[in-house]
């Protein structure tokens, strides 16, 4: 079932509303689909999680995973069904478990996963699911013509996260190292890097100035100011923390 999500509906964290377990919204209607799933908080409230597809002449390739893994074969068999076409290849962006589980399942059916050798020496470390396919620097992909670029920047939300640039159609996938314009804090900072993260958002504005489209990794993708406002929160961060 695919489910067209408005922007506004992406809010936070709350465990009255009802979600419908996978959302798919088209970015341009043709070629990149945001695909949304919800994670369950130690609270008990759901959060939602927002990964990528993009529609290639070779296949599909997915920028992460399903937070929610009881979504990831029906998430498969709708797109496959829906372009006419299988997916190919798999790009998780950190270790955390809402851009790694479920590797394992897609290794199953025979699609490529990637990920940087840094992320999967953490999911060594943490017991996450790890990718088949090791990046050792940033890659340049060509699938039928599309170009997909990972770029390493620093850490910021983690010592390992990476960012995907899709240069022919300047879509800026952000991933967790992206905070959404209306978050108001960085959110969950047990392997985050504040002070050093708006030194590496200053790195990916200069390699990728004016994206059309910018992605974080939960909550809207409504606005290209989202890369600003994420090393503003950073700085806020510290400068409380310092007591400044």
């Amino acid at each position: 079932m695919l489910l067209a999500l408005g922007l506004s509906s992406f809010a936070a964290p709350a465990a009255a509303q009802q979600h419908p377990r996978l959302q798919i919204t088209p970015l341009d209607h043709k070629r990149f689909f945001v695909y949304t799933t919800y994670g369950t908080l130690d609270d008990g409230s759901t959060f939602p999680s927002n990964s990528l597809y993009a529609v290639t002449p070779a296949g599909i390739v997915m920028i992460d995973v399903p937070w929610d893994t009881t979504q990831t074969l029906p998430l498969l068999d709708s797109i496959e069904k829906k372009h006419g076409t299988k997916v190919v290849a798999c790009i998780s962006t950190h270790f955390h478990k809402d851009r790694t589980a479920g590797l394992d399942m897609l290794k199953r059916r025979g699609i490529r996963t990637y990920a940087t050798r840094q992320t999967d020496s953490l999911c060594v470390l943490k017991g996450e699911e790890r990718p088949e396919f090791l990046l050792d620097k940033d890659t340049l992909f060509n699938f039928g013509g599309v170009q997909v670029k990972t770029f390493y920047p620093g850490p910021g939300h983690t010592s390992d996260n990476i960012v995907v640039w899709f240069p022919g159609e300047k879509v800026l996938y952000g991933g967790c190292f992206v905070k959404s314009i209306e978050a108001e804090n960085l959110g969950n900072l047990e392997d985050a890097d504040p002070a050093r993260w708006p030194a590496s958002i200053s790195r990916v504005e200069r390699a990728f100035p004016r994206p059309r489209y910018l992605i974080p990794g939960h909550g809207s993708f409504s606005s290209q100011k989202a890369l600003r406002h994420t090393a503003v929160l950073a700085e806020q961060y510290e400068k409380q923390r310092k007591g400044k």
